[in-house]
């Protein structure tokens, strides 16, 4: 896995949507947020706090909804050196209106905000320098995948200003996906409407385009876990990358 190049410690929290009702992976996890999916013998969400602290973040509040009980029970308040909160929505908010219920929680001007069913093997360290040496209010990291099929894809200039987000296009061709890890200031999160369904993707980012948004790009290992299928190739992934330390060390 990518190291960080950084360990200082970061001024601002992380924010993981963990709330997902995880429907297609009902037939292998039925009574468990998929967060929890055993990964390489771990929840799958261990490995998003793995890399958070590597690269120097401290503080995590996590947006639960569905079990929400559950992730808290598996995870606390402290996570190694991670100070761990809870904001937890009571019916589903979207991924953007779980944030704006999140953010009520966050007292610095910005936070990185993560996927929870998602893992991009890319240095968060130099995610973080990139943004804050560039003149962008928010940024989304995106990394290239030789099938897009599954995902919209991001059109950004060579500068790294993201001109458009593309919809699915249902084909097997390449393209710089979003990997479900931004950095956003705020206000933005603090200017939605509080209490509604609202999806980041779909609704606020071609919004944001706009305002300015720059796509930090890396060409780094994607896995999701959002289908039975994608599931078990994570968890394969993450099993060799430990044989691969355990031989190395």
């Amino acid at each position: 896995m990518a190291q960080p190049m950084s360990l200082e410690p970061v001024p601002f929290p992380a924010v993981i949507l963990a709330g997902g009702l995880g429907t297609r992976l009902r037939s292998v996890l039925p009574d468990q947020p998929k967060v929890l999916a055993p990964v390489a013998g771990r929840p799958f969400i261990m490995h998003l706090l793995d890399q958070l602290e590597a690269a120097g973040w401290r503080e995590v509040v996590l947006c639960t909804g569905y079990l929400s009980e559950q992730v808290e029970a598996a995870l606390g308040s402290q996570y190694k050196s991670l100070r761990l909160t809870y904001s937890v929505e009571h019916e589903p908010l979207g991924t953007a209106g779980a944030l704006r219920l999140a953010v009520e929680q966050v007292e610095a001007d910005s936070c990185l905000v993560m996927n929870g069913d998602s893992f991009v093997d890319a240095d968060l360290a130099a995610f973080r320098h990139w943004h804050e040496a560039h003149t962008f209010p928010g940024s989304l990291l995106l990394t290239y995948v030789n099938d897009a099929a599954r995902f919209g894809t991001v059109e950004v200039t060579e500068e790294g200003r993201i001109h458009r987000f593309l919809e699915k296009q249902g084909k097997a061709e390449p393209g710089w996906i979003n990997a479900g890890v931004y950095l956003l200031p705020c206000v933005w999160l603090q200017a939605l409407s509080a209490g509604q369904a609202i999806s980041i993707e779909r609704e606020c980012f071609p919004a944001w385009v706009q305002r300015g948004l720059g796509g930090f790009r890396t060409r780094s290992n994607f896995i999701d876990i959002g289908t039975p299928e994608s599931l078990k190739r994570a968890a394969l992934i993450f099993a060799s990358s430990v044989a691969n330390q355990q031989e190395t060390s």
